[in-house]
């Protein structure tokens, strides 16, 4: 194929033996990943905390030092993209299918199947449930994102590498990031994209086939969601094809836009006292207990940790599995702004609009449940959005609203995945032929229900967990190669100097102060 590298075939060669084992064996399959999930969950919790918690810090740091006033791009660099447009391609292709799938399922279940901390069916549940809903879809995600983008943007667009994984090594392994070294770690980025992408494209057609069985009575079955997968796949596909400012800007925008009104509407119709109210108490309540859920791992408690492996570090390998995928697409359309614009608009503004849409939903499907009217609880994690839009006017015209909407993140997603997986095996073409993302977008299509088929919802989760814990190690070596590459440009720019005259000057002001005193 035009332009495909080593990367390429040996990745797919990989994926096609992965396929067929989930198709010839799918028993095997899920006995295996379910026994590797285990171990990983079991032995490797504690470090995934630190390293989160690792990533956030360095996010935090870069914002307010002086090297934030770096361009992700040479000086003269313009951004591409409007903020707007900005904003909703990265947030579409970051947590989109996400917030669909879990904005009402995670709250209620937190609040009535299993509490974080044992308090279910209570008010301080309530409050508990929300809290550790932001603590996943807050910050600490959108650090492991922006991590990946920017050390991605800054080594592709002000250093001239080019846009791979393993060019970003350089400061830290020298010549061995053009040769064999470097490939493997371009291969494992790869895999960790294909199984990162392929699981959010599973819980969209999950979703999608539960919302027409609620609304239908439609099968929740493996060929319903074959068909639903084909049907995506070819959409998808059409959108890949029209490229990135035409395809992913259209369908982000028009994400943005559809979410917007099914938002509003359960804002408004919804018990809009309760989730201002809640939404108040619980931003406090997150950056109250931000440290402690950040390191939390429950090490003398069985069913707390048992609690955590399901969530949060699900959450955090879920993550860094499409981080590779997310950060090259970030970092894709970022080229021009300045490292603090960046962290702002990838760090803080998604996280924002996050804890609006949970509080919202999560707060109506809670208050549903209270009320009796519907046991939103007792619905499959799939349904519970569906069921929620019941108790609302109009309620057929917005769930079928929210079918649009998934399908428009699923294809998306897809169609983002497609773009990405095209550069990273194509020695990071900033424009991959149509035969290299058709390729990829089939092999999603087929890794996708490759999983579904031997194990569904549990498949997904073990398998992403597995992804991510050989890429978590090249992400720990990125952000160090960003951070050694940031200190000596700070030191050639006379940043460093600037930084310490500041703090003389200061000092200079306060001692004056004293003395006039």
């Amino acid at each position: 194929m035009r332009n495909a590298s080593m990367v390429f075939y040996v990745s797919l060669a990989i994926m096609t033996g992965l396929v067929l084992v989930g198709i010839t064996m799918p028993t095997t399959l899920e006995q295996v990943t379910s026994s590797a999930q285990g171990f990983i969950t079991d032995s490797f919790g504690w470090y995934y905390l630190v390293l989160v918690s690792l990533f956030v810090f360095v996010c935090l740091y870069l914002l307010v030092s002086p090297v934030g006033r770096i361009k992700l791009g040479k000086q003269e660099d313009k951004p591409e993209f409007s903020r707007p447009t900005w904003l909703a391609m990265l947030f579409s292709a970051g947590i989109g299918i996400g917030l669909l799938f879990y904005g009402t399922f995670e709250p209620i279940s937190h609040y009535m199947i299993s509490s974080p901390t044992g308090q279910e069916g209570t008010n301080q549940g309530i409050k508990d449930a929300m809290r550790f809903t932001f603590f996943h879809y807050g910050i600490h995600a959108w650090a492991i994102y922006g991590s990946v983008a920017m050390v991605l943007a800054y080594f592709t667009f002000r250093k001239g590498e080019l846009s791979l994984i393993s060019r970003t090594l350089r400061p830290l392994i020298g010549k061995h990031a053009d040769g064999a070294v470097g490939k493997a770690i371009d291969v494992i980025a790869v895999i960790s994209t294909v199984m990162g992408v392929a699981t959010s494209l599973g819980f969209g057609a999950m979703q999608i086939n539960g919302g027409l069985s609620y609304l239908f009575g439609v099968p929740i079955t493996m060929t319903t969601q074959t068909v639903i997968i084909l049907v995506v796949t070819v959409l998808f596909m059409i959108s890949a094809l029209t490229g990135l400012s035409k395809g992913i800007k259209t369908l982000s925008n028009m994400n943005m836009g559809l979410s917007a009104v099914l938002f509003l509407v359960v804002f408004i119709f919804g018990p809009t006292l309760l989730i201002l109210n809640l939404f108040t108490d619980t931003v406090g309540a997150y950056l109250q207990n931000f440290i402690n859920m950040s390191f939390r791992i429950a090490p003398l408690n069985e069913g707390g940790r048992e609690w955590i492996n399901g969530w949060t570090i699900f959450y955090w390998a879920w993550w860094i599995a499409w981080a590779p995928f997310v950060g090259v697409f970030i970092a894709r359309v970022s080229k021009g702004r300045t490292i603090r614009e960046f962290i702002v608009g990838v760090l803080l503004v998604p996280s924002l609009i996050g804890f609006l849409w949970f509080t919202t939903f999560g707060s109506t499907a809670i208050a549903t449940e209270a009320s009796g009217l519907l046991s939103i609880s007792s619905l499959a994690a799939e349904e519970s959005l569906f069921g929620v839009l019941e108790g609302f006017p109009f309620s057929m015209a917005l769930s079928l609203l929210a079918i649009l909407i998934i399908v428009t993140f699923f294809v998306t997603s897809a169609d983002s995945g497609t773009f990405v997986l095209g550069m990273m095996t194509t020695n990071g073409s900033q424009n991959p032929s149509r035969t290299i993302k058709v390729t990829w977008g089939v092999f999603l299509s087929i890794t996708t229900l490759a999983l579904l088929y031997s194990g569904g919802l549990q498949a997904l989760q073990n398998t992403m967990i597995i992804a991510a814990l050989p890429f978590s190690v090249i992400m720990l070596l990125m952000v160090s190669s960003l951070l050694k590459s940031l200190n000596q440009e700070a030191k050639e720019l006379g940043l460093s100097q600037v930084r310490m005259e500041r703090k003389k000057t200061a000092k200079q002001s306060k001692e004056k102060v004293k003395e006039a005193v």
